[in-house]
């Protein structure tokens, strides 16, 4: 995307708190906040990774992206509109060009219906009538994700996990979106057909030009597929950048710890990264640390970490690199230090 090209999705402070029902210890709940003021921008035809521990608030952000969920508070912007609070029925024009593509093969399809009837049915609830008529477009979508045409007369049963993956896939690209959403798209498929669905999200992305979110905690499969990564920590995002500076020149702690557990890590200078085990447990997000939320666990941490949330700053001449810590630093810095607990790989 050029520096003048408008960006096709711009997130800014996105929150939704869910309501906390029930008491603890004699007081009532409050607010899980699931995601808590995140910023994002995605450009045409743009890959752009979400990564982070279970219960960052990953899929939360996806699903608050394709309007499934209603924002609490913050805006987003899809092709210099904001959605965040629109109607239902001023969504539908946009709904056909934002989709997604979900985590679990075998429930997102309905046992009940045929391939055939799964993939007319975003045709005709968009009122989308292609050249040829939408039997013949069902059959190119199946074409399109590496399945056979006659295959529109099954039932999702009759399938594997990687092939209902690929309709799952099929289904999303039947409006011909320009933006979507893959929420774990291969987590819960074999590792030996993980790599082909990757392969057939980049071959779409690259013919036909479609931005991705591509939610995941698998940082070795978003190393492989995006552009950008941003990294999540409790509803937060800590750290932003492309893959290539992310990847080879990480500043945050929790970033650090997180690429030390990719099998093969290695350090800028090619040698081995030492295991980061983080200690204590992932903070409750009904009551999240004050200040910075990863302070709890960070063997960096000071007084001002608990006082003041770390805005999502810049590094100095990298624009495009952004860190929320009061202390960044590279991975070298951060070696070796006794306050931290360290299993070296083997």
């Amino acid at each position: 995307m050029s520096t003048t090209e408008a960006p096709l999705l711009e997130v800014e402070g996105l929150t939704k708190h869910f309501p906390a029902n029930g008491t603890l210890f004699g007081r009532r709940g409050g607010a899980v906040r699931a995601v808590d003021g995140i910023d994002l921008t995605v450009g045409a035809g743009q890959s752009i990774g979400l990564v982070g521990e279970s219960g960052c608030g990953k899929s939360t952000t996806g699903r608050l992206i394709t309007r499934l969920l209603e924002p609490t508070e913050g805006t987003i912007r899809y092709q210099g509109q904001d959605i965040a609070h629109t109607s239902r029925r001023g969504l539908a024009p946009i709904r056909a060009q934002i989709q997604m593509v979900f985590q679990d093969p075998y429930s997102s399809l309905n046992p009940r219906h045929t391939i055939g009837r799964i993939l007319t049915a975003p045709l005709e609830i968009n009122r989308i009538d292609p050249p040829g008529g939408r039997r013949r477009r069902v059959e190119e979508l199946l074409a399109t994700v590496g399945l056979n045409p006659e295959h529109r007369n099954r039932f999702p049963h009759e399938f594997s996990g990687g092939q209902r993956q690929r309709i799952g896939i099929a289904r999303a690209l039947a409006a011909e979106p320009k933006l979507i959403v893959a929420d774990e798209p291969v987590s819960a498929l074999d590792v030996s057909i993980q790599a082909q669905v990757i392969n057939l999200l980049g071959e779409l992305r690259n013919e036909l030009g479609i931005a991705f979110v591509f939610i995941a905690h698998d940082l070795a499969v978003v190393r492989h597929f995006c552009e950008r990564v941003a990294v999540m920590y409790l509803g937060r995002v800590v750290e932003i950048a492309d893959r290539a500076s992310l990847y080879g020149d990480a500043h945050h702690p929790y970033t650090h710890a997180l690429l030390s557990a990719v099998p093969g890590s290695t350090m800028p200078d090619g040698s081995k990264r030492e295991r980061i085990l983080l200690t204590g447990d992932v903070p409750s997000p009904i009551d999240p640390p004050s200040g910075c939320h990863f302070r709890t666990r960070c063997h960096k941490a000071k007084d001002v970490c608990a006082t003041k949330a770390p805005p999502l700053t810049a590094l100095d001449g990298r624009p495009d690199h952004r860190v929320a810590c009061h202390f960044p630093a590279p991975a070298e810095v951060l070696l070796p230090t006794p306050a931290r607990r360290l299993a070296k790989t083997p």
